[in-house]
């Protein structure tokens, strides 16, 4: 979890950058100095709840408690992992790790249990600035609006990534790159996926 109040961000926030830059741990006297507030009660109350939180660790060693950032907890509550609506494919002979890790803040509002990753495999969405190779992230739905981006099955096999379209009876998937054709196909025979929301370009 994220710390609960404004306070609290600011408070581990500026504990993190405190012990990056120094070694060790501020004391409740600097962390309120640096806040601009006067109780030190306060900051131990703050303190207190980002250790219930698991954002914190308090040791009490020599008569005094000893805090520790909890890296663990914090790398995963900024970091997570999304899995992949189907597996890239590797572009070289050895073997890679597959894994894919994203910052909280690409996420938005999505929880990233809702999210998968698609590799994009060729250019027909290049106006809307999505490239091959490119990962692409989506939103796990199952139904789309006319114009949304949609990764889509087609008959249970080719998985493509185009604009929606619902057309009477059928469905058109299509590009936004003139070089592609827009693809007619009957309802029954597209599954919607999930809903394009954001992109990964990879430097290589």
């Amino acid at each position: 979890m994220q710390p609960r109040t404004k306070r609290q961000r600011e408070i581990l926030s500026f504990i993190t950058n405190f012990i990056e830059d120094h070694g060790y741990v501020p004391s409740y006297q600097q962390i309120a100095r640096h806040l601009g507030v006067n109780s030190k009660g306060g900051i131990a109350k703050h303190i207190e709840a980002l250790e219930k939180q698991g954002l914190l660790l308090r040791n009490y060693e020599n008569g005094s408690f000893n805090l520790e950032i909890n890296p663990q907890k914090t790398v995963n509550e900024y970091v997570h992992e999304i899995e992949w609506l189907e597996e890239p494919v590797l572009t070289d002979d050895s073997k890679k790790e597959n894994r894919l890790y994203v910052p909280q803040f690409m996420l938005g509002y999505l929880s990233p249990t809702n999210v998968r990753a698609l590799q994009v495999k060729d250019n027909a969405l290049l106006k809307k600035n999505i490239m091959e190779d490119d990962i692409a992230l989506i939103e796990i739905k199952t139904f789309a609006r006319d114009g949304e981006c949609v990764a889509a099955l087609v008959d249970g096999q080719m998985l493509m990534l185009r604009l929606f379209y619902r057309m009477g009876a059928d469905i058109d998937l299509a590009p936004a790159n003139d070089n592609f054709e827009i693809a007619s196909y009957p309802a029954d025979k597209v599954t919607i996926l999930g809903i394009y929301r954001g992109l990964i370009r990879p430097f290589f």
